[in-house]
C-alpha cells in the first residue's frame, strides 16, 4: 500500500504531465473552433490535432507507468483517457481521408488531395506513430480486459486510415519507381498497410468465432470486407497471385458465414 510519502512524490512527478495534457486539451478546443469557423486547410489542421491526440495518449500512458512505479497500482482512469485520445486521433484522420474500406481510390482521391503537401515519408511516419501508440495502450490494458474486442475495431480503423492516407495514384506512378526518392518509404508503407488489412480481417474473424456475447455475423462481414480491400490493393499493385489467394480466402469465409447463418436460422425454427 502506498505511503503518504509515495503519494506526495507521485503528485510532484505527475505535475509536468498534467501541465502538458492541459495545454494539449486547450489547443484541441481552440483548433476545433478554428475549423468550425473556417474549414480552409482543415485537412492540415486535423493532422495537427491527430498528432496532438497521439502525443496525448502517450502522456496518459506516462501517468499510468508512474502510478505503477510509485503507487504500485494501475491508473485505470489514465488508461481510459489514453484509449479515448487514440479514438480522437482516428476520428480526425477519418475526417481527412474517409473511413472507406473496400472502394476504388477514385472514391476518396479528392479528400486525399486536401493534404497533398504531406510527403510520403510524413504519411508513413504518422502511421508508424499511431500504430506504436495503439500497441502501447493495448499492451498496458493486458489480455484480460473488457476492452479486448473494442481494440479490434480500433486496429481495423487504423488499417483503413493507413490505406486511405496513401496517394495511390502517386504511389503507383512515381513511388514504386526504384529511382524515386520515395521508393523505400512507399514499399514500407504498402507492406505495413497490407499487414494491417490482413490483421484486421483475422481479428474480426476471431471476434466472430470467440466473442460469444458480442461476436456477430456483422463481424464476419467486416472481416471479409477487409480481405476484399486487401485484394483490391494487391490488384492496384499488379500482384495477381496474391490477389487471387486473398480472393479464394474471402470466398471460403463467405461460404462459412452463409452456412453458419443457415444453421442459426434452422436452430431457431427448431425451437
Amino acid at each position: 500500500m502506498a505511503t503518504d510519502i509515495d503519494k506526495e512524490l507521485y503528485t510532484k512527478r505527475l505535475q509536468p504531465y498534467q501541465d502538458e495534457i492541459k495545454a494539449i486539451l486547450a489547443r484541441e478546443k481552440t483548433m476545433g473552433k478554428m475549423i468550425k469557423k473556417d474549414d480552409s486547410g482543415s485537412g492540415y489542421k486535423r493532422l495537427v490535432l491527430a498528432e496532438d491526440m497521439i502525443y496525448l495518449a502517450t502522456l496518459y500512458l506516462a501517468k499510468q507507468r508512474l502510478s505503477i512505479k510509485i503507487l504500485k497500482r494501475k491508473n485505470e482512469d489514465s488508461l481510459n483517457e489514453a484509449r479515448k485520445a487514440l479514438y480522437k486521433a482516428i476520428i480526425q484522420l477519418e475526417e481527412i481521408v474517409t473511413d472507406y474500406v473496400d472502394v476504388p481510390f477514385s472514391d476518396y482521391a479528392e479528400q486525399v488531395s486536401h493534404i497533398k503537401n504531406l510527403t510520403p515519408k510524413q504519411r508513413f511516419y504518422l502511421m508508424r506513430k499511431l500504430g506504436l501508440a495503439i500497441n502501447l495502450v493495448t499492451n498496458a490494458y493486458g489480455e484480460n480486459t473488457k476492452w479486448k474486442w473494442s481494440f479490434v475495431e480500433l486496429l481495423a480503423r487504423y488499417a483503413t486510415i493507413s490505406k486511405n492516407i496513401l496517394d495511390l495514384k502517386d504511389v503507383t506512378e512515381n513511388g514504386l519507381n526504384p529511382q524515386s526518392p520515395d521508393y523505400e518509404v512507399a514499399i514500407l508503407h504498402l507492406r505495413l498497410t497490407k499487414k494491417l488489412l490482413q490483421k484486421a480481417a483475422d481479428q474480426y474473424r476471431e471476434k466472430y468465432e470467440l466473442a460469444t456475447s458480442s461476436g456477430t455475423s456483422e463481424d464476419f462481414r467486416r472481416a471479409i470486407n477487409y480481405l476484399k480491400a486487401l485484394r483490391r490493393l494487391h490488384l492496384i499493385l499488379n500482384e495477381r497471385n496474391e490477389a487471387e489467394e486473398v480472393k479464394r480466402k474471402a470466398e471460403i469465409w463467405h461460404d462459412k458465414m452463409e452456412k453458419d447463418s443457415k444453421k442459426r436460422r434452422a436452430d431457431r425454427q427448431g425451437r
